[in-house]
Protein backbone atom coordinates (compact mmCIF):
# COMPACT_ATOMS: atom_id res chain seq x y z
CA UNK A 1 0.00 0.00 0.00
CA UNK A 2 1.26 3.40 -1.07
CA UNK A 3 -0.12 6.44 0.21
CA UNK A 4 -0.95 9.07 -1.93
CA UNK A 5 -1.86 11.35 0.87
CA UNK A 6 -1.73 11.84 4.05
CA UNK A 7 0.93 13.69 6.87
CA UNK A 8 4.21 12.87 7.79
CA UNK A 9 4.90 10.50 11.08
CA UNK A 10 6.44 11.55 13.81
CA UNK A 11 9.75 10.03 14.41
CA UNK A 12 10.78 8.71 17.82
CA UNK A 13 13.28 6.87 19.47
CA UNK A 14 12.11 3.45 21.29
CA UNK A 15 13.90 1.02 23.92
CA UNK A 16 12.60 0.76 26.99
CA UNK A 17 14.18 3.70 28.48
CA UNK A 18 12.03 5.89 30.72
CA UNK A 19 12.82 8.84 28.72
CA UNK A 20 11.58 7.27 25.45
CA UNK A 21 8.68 5.16 26.72
CA UNK A 22 7.30 8.39 28.59
CA UNK A 23 7.38 10.24 25.36
CA UNK A 24 5.97 8.19 23.05
CA UNK A 25 3.14 7.10 25.33
CA UNK A 26 2.27 11.15 25.68
CA UNK A 27 2.23 11.23 21.97
CA UNK A 28 -0.10 8.22 21.56
CA UNK A 29 -3.33 8.94 23.16
CA UNK A 30 -3.39 11.77 19.73
CA UNK A 31 -2.35 9.01 17.31
CA UNK A 32 -4.75 6.53 18.00
CA UNK A 33 -7.67 9.44 17.67
CA UNK A 34 -6.39 10.74 14.44
CA UNK A 35 -6.02 14.09 15.53
CA UNK A 36 -1.85 13.77 15.15
CA UNK A 37 0.35 12.38 13.47
CA UNK A 38 1.18 8.22 13.00
CA UNK A 39 4.04 7.55 15.18
CA UNK A 40 7.31 6.22 13.64
CA UNK A 41 8.68 4.69 16.93
CA UNK A 42 12.38 3.53 15.70
CA UNK A 43 15.36 1.53 17.07
CA UNK A 44 17.79 3.82 19.71
CA UNK A 45 20.74 1.85 18.30
CA UNK A 46 19.21 2.08 14.83
CA UNK A 47 20.13 5.78 11.86
CA UNK A 48 17.10 7.50 11.97
CA UNK A 49 14.83 7.22 8.60
CA UNK A 50 13.30 10.36 6.80
CA UNK A 51 9.49 10.48 8.70
CA UNK A 52 7.61 8.19 6.07
CA UNK A 53 3.70 9.29 5.11
CA UNK A 54 1.20 7.76 6.77
CA UNK A 55 -2.30 7.19 5.50
CA UNK A 56 -5.60 9.25 7.40
CA UNK A 57 -6.56 6.77 10.41
CA UNK A 58 -2.92 4.82 10.63
CA UNK A 59 -1.79 5.40 13.85
CA UNK A 60 1.45 3.75 13.93
CA UNK A 61 4.54 2.46 11.62
CA UNK A 62 5.96 -0.53 12.97
CA UNK A 63 8.98 -2.63 11.50
CA UNK A 64 8.47 -6.46 12.00
CA UNK A 65 11.34 -8.03 12.93
CA UNK A 66 12.24 -10.25 10.00
CA UNK A 67 13.63 -12.98 12.22
CA UNK A 68 13.26 -15.76 9.09
CA UNK A 69 14.13 -14.21 6.04
CA UNK A 70 16.25 -11.24 7.48
CA UNK A 71 14.39 -8.64 6.65
CA UNK A 72 11.09 -7.05 7.65
CA UNK A 73 8.44 -4.80 6.43
CA UNK A 74 7.25 -1.05 7.54
CA UNK A 75 3.68 -2.36 8.73
CA UNK A 76 0.65 0.80 8.79
CA UNK A 77 -1.25 0.14 12.23
CA UNK A 78 -4.66 2.04 12.11
CA UNK A 79 -5.85 3.29 15.46
CA UNK A 80 -8.69 1.69 15.80
CA UNK A 81 -7.76 -2.40 15.15
CA UNK A 82 -5.11 -0.97 18.16
CA UNK A 83 -7.79 0.15 20.53
CA UNK A 84 -10.07 -2.87 19.07
CA UNK A 85 -7.07 -5.19 20.17
CA UNK A 86 -6.56 -3.84 23.30
CA UNK A 87 -10.37 -4.15 24.12
CA UNK A 88 -10.55 -7.14 23.32
CA UNK A 89 -7.64 -7.98 25.40
CA UNK A 90 -9.11 -6.52 28.39
CA UNK A 91 -12.82 -8.04 27.81
CA UNK A 92 -10.66 -11.60 27.60
CA UNK A 93 -8.61 -10.88 31.43
CA UNK A 94 -9.86 -9.71 34.19
CA UNK A 95 -10.94 -6.06 32.46
CA UNK A 96 -8.95 -2.61 32.57
CA UNK A 97 -5.77 -2.63 34.86
CA UNK A 98 -2.27 -1.73 34.78
CA UNK A 99 0.48 -3.21 32.91
CA UNK A 100 4.62 -3.10 33.71
CA UNK A 101 6.00 -2.33 30.28
CA UNK A 102 9.18 -3.97 29.62
CA UNK A 103 9.90 -4.76 25.94
CA UNK A 104 10.58 -2.34 23.32
CA UNK A 105 8.23 0.15 22.29
CA UNK A 106 9.17 0.05 19.00
CA UNK A 107 8.21 -3.37 18.64
CA UNK A 108 4.02 -4.14 18.32
CA UNK A 109 4.16 -6.19 21.77
CA UNK A 110 6.16 -3.10 23.82
CA UNK A 111 3.81 -0.37 22.11
CA UNK A 112 0.58 -2.95 22.39
CA UNK A 113 0.97 -2.39 26.18
CA UNK A 114 0.89 1.36 26.01
CA UNK A 115 -2.16 1.16 24.31
CA UNK A 116 -3.57 -0.91 26.49
CA UNK A 117 -2.57 1.71 29.09
CA UNK A 118 -4.12 4.38 27.24
CA UNK A 119 -7.37 2.98 26.54
CA UNK A 120 -7.47 1.39 30.57
CA UNK A 121 -6.75 5.18 31.34
CA UNK A 122 -4.20 3.50 33.54
CA UNK A 123 -0.31 4.78 33.99
CA UNK A 124 2.24 1.53 32.79
CA UNK A 125 5.17 1.16 35.51
CA UNK A 126 8.24 1.50 33.07
CA UNK A 127 11.13 -1.03 33.74
CA UNK A 128 14.16 0.03 31.47
CA UNK A 129 15.69 -3.05 30.27
CA UNK A 130 18.61 -1.43 27.91
CA UNK A 131 21.28 -3.00 29.99
CA UNK A 132 20.09 -6.15 30.23
CA UNK A 133 16.65 -8.35 31.64
CA UNK A 134 17.03 -9.07 34.91
CA UNK A 135 14.46 -11.31 37.13
CA UNK A 136 14.96 -9.84 40.20
CA UNK A 137 14.60 -5.87 38.72
CA UNK A 138 10.56 -6.99 36.80
CA UNK A 139 9.80 -8.34 40.92
CA UNK A 140 10.56 -4.87 41.93
CA UNK A 141 8.48 -3.52 38.70
CA UNK A 142 5.62 -6.12 39.95
CA UNK A 143 5.83 -4.34 43.31
CA UNK A 144 5.14 -1.34 42.00
CA UNK A 145 1.61 -1.85 40.48
CA UNK A 146 -1.34 -0.50 42.09
CA UNK A 147 -3.47 -3.05 44.13
CA UNK A 148 -7.01 -2.06 43.58
CA UNK A 149 -6.64 -2.65 39.37
CA UNK A 150 -5.68 -5.77 38.08
CA UNK A 151 -1.85 -5.98 37.18
CA UNK A 152 -0.79 -7.29 34.05
CA UNK A 153 2.58 -8.01 32.14
CA UNK A 154 3.70 -9.21 28.77
CA UNK A 155 7.04 -10.71 28.43
CA UNK A 156 8.94 -13.15 25.72
CA UNK A 157 9.45 -16.52 26.47
CA UNK A 158 13.37 -15.43 27.38
CA UNK A 159 12.93 -13.40 30.06
CA UNK A 160 10.00 -16.13 31.27
CA UNK A 161 13.24 -18.79 31.56
CA UNK A 162 14.49 -16.28 33.48
CA UNK A 163 12.23 -15.54 35.78
CA UNK A 164 11.43 -18.94 36.52
CA UNK A 165 15.03 -19.33 37.84
CA UNK A 166 14.32 -16.70 40.52
CA UNK A 167 12.05 -17.50 43.41
CA UNK A 168 11.51 -14.11 44.60
CA UNK A 169 10.28 -12.97 40.62
CA UNK A 170 8.12 -15.93 40.45
CA UNK A 171 6.65 -14.75 43.97
CA UNK A 172 5.84 -11.61 42.59
CA UNK A 173 4.15 -12.72 39.06
CA UNK A 174 1.97 -14.68 41.03
CA UNK A 175 -0.29 -11.82 42.45
CA UNK A 176 -0.63 -10.85 38.72
CA UNK A 177 -4.00 -11.10 37.13
CA UNK A 178 -2.23 -12.22 33.72
CA UNK A 179 1.33 -12.61 32.26
CA UNK A 180 1.05 -12.90 28.45
CA UNK A 181 3.62 -14.41 26.91
CA UNK A 182 4.49 -14.64 23.10
CA UNK A 183 6.70 -13.49 20.14
CA UNK A 184 8.07 -16.98 19.72
CA UNK A 185 7.40 -20.21 20.57
CA UNK A 186 7.55 -21.07 24.18
CA UNK A 187 8.55 -24.63 25.50
CA UNK A 188 5.77 -27.06 26.87
CA UNK A 189 8.03 -28.15 29.75
CA UNK A 190 8.67 -23.78 30.63
CA UNK A 191 5.01 -23.09 30.29
CA UNK A 192 4.31 -26.15 32.62
CA UNK A 193 7.01 -25.25 35.41
CA UNK A 194 5.47 -21.80 35.20
CA UNK A 195 1.92 -22.97 35.80
CA UNK A 196 2.88 -25.46 38.21
CA UNK A 197 4.46 -22.12 40.17
CA UNK A 198 1.35 -20.33 39.98
CA UNK A 199 2.55 -18.00 37.15
CA UNK A 200 -0.93 -16.87 35.65
CA UNK A 201 0.61 -17.29 31.78
CA UNK A 202 -1.14 -16.77 29.32
CA UNK A 203 0.39 -17.84 25.78
CA UNK A 204 -0.69 -15.53 22.53
CA UNK A 205 -0.24 -15.49 19.02
CA UNK A 206 0.03 -12.92 16.80
CA UNK A 207 2.45 -10.56 14.57
CA UNK A 208 2.99 -7.05 13.94
CA UNK A 209 0.28 -7.39 11.02
CA UNK A 210 -2.36 -7.82 13.81
CA UNK A 211 -1.59 -4.94 16.13
CA UNK A 212 0.17 -8.21 18.30
CA UNK A 213 -1.37 -11.16 20.18
CA UNK A 214 -4.78 -12.01 18.69
CA UNK A 215 -5.06 -15.68 20.04
CA UNK A 216 -4.75 -16.30 23.67
CA UNK A 217 -4.75 -19.84 24.50
CA UNK A 218 -5.13 -21.16 21.14
CA UNK A 219 -8.89 -19.18 21.29
CA UNK A 220 -9.22 -16.05 19.43
CA UNK A 221 -10.04 -12.54 20.59
CA UNK A 222 -13.71 -11.30 20.31
CA UNK A 223 -13.96 -10.47 16.76
CA UNK A 224 -11.01 -12.41 15.21
CA UNK A 225 -11.46 -15.34 12.93
CA UNK A 226 -9.30 -18.08 12.08
CA UNK A 227 -8.78 -20.50 10.00
CA UNK A 228 -6.55 -23.13 9.02
CA UNK A 229 -6.48 -24.23 4.79
CA UNK A 230 -6.00 -27.79 3.43
CA UNK A 231 -2.43 -27.09 3.64
CA UNK A 232 -2.07 -26.42 6.98
CA UNK A 233 -1.43 -22.53 6.71
CA UNK A 234 -3.10 -20.15 9.15
CA UNK A 235 -5.56 -17.29 8.14
CA UNK A 236 -6.67 -14.34 10.25
CA UNK A 237 -9.87 -11.64 10.21
CA UNK A 238 -10.90 -8.93 12.02
CA UNK A 239 -10.42 -5.50 13.32
CA UNK A 240 -7.27 -6.24 14.47
CA UNK A 241 -5.86 -6.01 10.76
CA UNK A 242 -3.25 -3.73 9.83
CA UNK A 243 -3.50 -1.51 6.86
CA UNK A 244 -0.92 -3.07 4.96
CA UNK A 245 2.33 -2.90 4.16
CA UNK A 246 3.25 1.16 3.40
CA UNK A 247 7.17 -0.13 1.75
CA UNK A 248 6.35 -3.12 -0.24
CA UNK A 249 3.22 -2.97 -2.78
CA UNK A 250 3.89 -6.45 -4.07
CA UNK A 251 4.33 -8.28 -0.15
CA UNK A 252 1.15 -6.19 1.04
CA UNK A 253 -0.97 -7.91 -1.86
CA UNK A 254 0.46 -11.57 -1.65
CA UNK A 255 -0.20 -10.61 2.54
CA UNK A 256 -3.91 -9.33 2.91
CA UNK A 257 -6.19 -11.03 0.94
CA UNK A 258 -9.95 -10.66 -0.19
CA UNK A 259 -12.17 -13.65 0.47
CA UNK A 260 -15.74 -13.60 0.27
CA UNK A 261 -16.01 -9.30 0.66
CA UNK A 262 -13.65 -10.04 3.54
CA UNK A 263 -10.09 -9.09 4.32
CA UNK A 264 -7.95 -11.86 5.49
CA UNK A 265 -4.16 -12.20 6.79
CA UNK A 266 -2.34 -14.86 4.86
CA UNK A 267 0.32 -15.84 7.29
CA UNK A 268 3.29 -17.61 7.03
CA UNK A 269 2.36 -20.07 9.88
CA UNK A 270 1.59 -23.69 10.34
CA UNK A 271 -1.94 -24.88 12.47
CA UNK A 272 -4.78 -27.11 13.14
CA UNK A 273 -8.13 -26.28 14.08
CA UNK A 274 -10.16 -28.54 16.54
CA UNK A 275 -12.76 -28.04 18.28
CA UNK A 276 -12.10 -23.50 17.92
CA UNK A 277 -9.09 -23.87 19.41
CA UNK A 278 -5.94 -23.03 17.20
CA UNK A 279 -2.21 -25.18 17.86
CA UNK A 280 0.31 -23.35 16.02
CA UNK A 281 2.67 -25.99 14.42
CA UNK A 282 5.45 -23.87 13.44
CA UNK A 283 6.18 -21.53 10.18
CA UNK A 284 5.66 -23.27 6.97
CA UNK A 285 9.29 -22.51 5.84
CA UNK A 286 10.72 -24.44 9.24
CA UNK A 287 11.53 -27.43 7.17
CA UNK A 288 14.84 -28.54 6.84
CA UNK A 289 15.49 -31.02 3.84
CA UNK A 290 18.50 -33.52 5.30
CA UNK A 291 19.31 -36.86 3.86
CA UNK A 292 16.67 -36.06 0.64
CA UNK A 293 13.81 -36.11 3.97
CA UNK A 294 11.76 -33.39 5.15
CA UNK A 295 12.52 -32.49 8.98
CA UNK A 296 10.07 -30.20 10.83
CA UNK A 297 12.42 -27.49 12.78
CA UNK A 298 9.41 -27.26 15.05
CA UNK A 299 8.77 -30.49 15.79
CA UNK A 300 12.18 -31.06 16.91
CA UNK A 301 12.14 -28.36 19.30
CA UNK A 302 9.16 -29.17 20.72
CA UNK A 303 10.43 -32.39 21.58
CA UNK A 304 13.65 -30.89 22.72
CA UNK A 305 11.48 -28.92 25.20
CA UNK A 306 10.51 -32.31 26.68
CA UNK A 307 13.95 -33.11 28.13
CA UNK A 308 15.16 -32.85 31.22
CA UNK A 309 17.07 -29.12 31.83
CA UNK A 310 15.51 -28.24 28.59
CA UNK A 311 15.60 -24.92 28.27
CA UNK A 312 15.86 -22.39 25.09
CA UNK A 313 16.66 -23.97 21.86
CA UNK A 314 16.09 -23.65 18.12
CA UNK A 315 16.77 -26.32 15.34
CA UNK A 316 18.50 -25.03 12.14
CA UNK A 317 20.31 -26.83 9.23
CA UNK A 318 23.91 -26.33 8.40
CA UNK A 319 25.30 -26.97 4.82
CA UNK A 320 27.36 -30.69 4.69
CA UNK A 321 28.45 -32.71 2.21
CA UNK A 322 27.01 -36.03 2.98
CA UNK A 323 23.49 -34.68 4.06
CA UNK A 324 22.89 -31.58 2.04
CA UNK A 325 21.76 -29.90 5.67
CA UNK A 326 23.07 -31.17 8.86
CA UNK A 327 20.25 -30.99 11.48
CA UNK A 328 21.89 -29.12 14.37
CA UNK A 329 20.52 -28.61 18.32
CA UNK A 330 21.24 -25.31 19.34
CA UNK A 331 20.58 -25.37 22.85
CA UNK A 332 21.66 -23.01 25.75
CA UNK A 333 24.16 -23.87 28.37
CA UNK A 334 24.97 -27.11 29.57
CA UNK A 335 21.18 -28.95 31.08
CA UNK A 336 20.51 -30.30 27.83
CA UNK A 337 21.90 -33.77 27.97
CA UNK A 338 24.20 -34.70 25.27
CA UNK A 339 23.80 -35.38 21.32
CA UNK A 340 23.44 -39.47 21.81
CA UNK A 341 20.30 -39.22 24.71
CA UNK A 342 18.91 -35.84 22.71
CA UNK A 343 18.60 -38.28 19.65
CA UNK A 344 17.08 -41.37 20.78
CA UNK A 345 14.53 -38.37 22.51
CA UNK A 346 13.92 -37.38 19.41
CA UNK A 347 14.06 -40.31 17.61
CA UNK A 348 11.35 -41.91 19.87
CA UNK A 349 8.88 -39.31 18.96
CA UNK A 350 9.07 -38.20 15.98
CA UNK A 351 10.71 -40.95 13.85
CA UNK A 352 14.95 -41.44 13.89
CA UNK A 353 15.14 -38.75 10.78
CA UNK A 354 14.20 -35.76 13.06
CA UNK A 355 16.72 -36.75 15.70
CA UNK A 356 19.81 -33.89 15.38
CA UNK A 357 23.11 -34.98 14.35
CA UNK A 358 24.89 -32.86 15.61
CA UNK A 359 24.11 -30.73 18.83
CA UNK A 360 25.83 -26.94 19.49
CA UNK A 361 26.10 -25.21 23.06
CA UNK A 362 25.94 -21.81 23.18
CA UNK A 363 25.74 -19.09 26.48
CA UNK A 364 22.46 -17.71 24.68
CA UNK A 365 20.53 -17.38 21.64
CA UNK A 366 20.78 -14.83 19.04
CA UNK A 367 17.89 -12.74 19.27
CA UNK A 368 16.15 -10.18 16.57
CA UNK A 369 13.71 -7.95 17.57
CA UNK A 370 11.76 -8.32 20.49
CA UNK A 371 12.77 -11.63 21.69
CA UNK A 372 12.33 -13.90 18.58
CA UNK A 373 15.73 -16.16 17.84
CA UNK A 374 17.76 -15.20 14.94
CA UNK A 375 17.60 -18.08 13.03
CA UNK A 376 20.36 -17.22 10.41
CA UNK A 377 22.53 -15.85 12.71
CA UNK A 378 22.08 -19.63 15.29
CA UNK A 379 22.67 -21.48 11.73
CA UNK A 380 25.95 -19.65 11.15
CA UNK A 381 27.04 -19.73 14.74
CA UNK A 382 26.67 -23.01 14.66
CA UNK A 383 28.11 -23.70 11.12
CA UNK A 384 31.38 -22.01 12.40
CA UNK A 385 31.19 -23.76 15.83
CA UNK A 386 31.24 -27.25 13.80
CA UNK A 387 33.69 -26.23 11.33
CA UNK A 388 36.46 -26.05 13.99
CA UNK A 389 34.98 -29.08 16.38
CA UNK A 390 34.75 -26.38 19.31
CA UNK A 391 34.57 -27.88 22.22
CA UNK A 392 30.77 -26.71 22.91
CA UNK A 393 30.06 -29.08 20.08
CA UNK A 394 28.89 -32.51 18.92
CA UNK A 395 28.39 -33.89 16.48
CA UNK A 396 27.82 -37.53 14.45
CA UNK A 397 29.84 -39.37 12.57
Amino acid sequence: MRSQDGRPATVLPGGTGVPAVTAVLASLPAALDGTAPALRVVDPEAPVPPAPTAPAGVAALVATSGSTSGTGHLVALDGAGLVASARATSARLAGPGQWVACLPVHHVAGLQVLVRSVVAGTEPVVLDTSAGFRAGDLAAAVRRLRPDVPGYLSLVPTQLARVMADEHAVAALRGLAAVLVGGARTAGALLTAARDAGVPVVTTYGMTETGGGCVYDGVPLDGVDVEVDAGGRIWLAGPVLARGYLDDDAADRDTFRERDGRRWLRTNDRGSLAGGTLTVLGRLDDVVLSGGLNVSTAAVEQALGELPGAGECVVVGVPDEHWGALVTAVVVGDGVPGLEQVREHVAARLGRHHAPRALVRLPELPLRGPGKVDRLTAARLAAELLAVEDHRTERMR
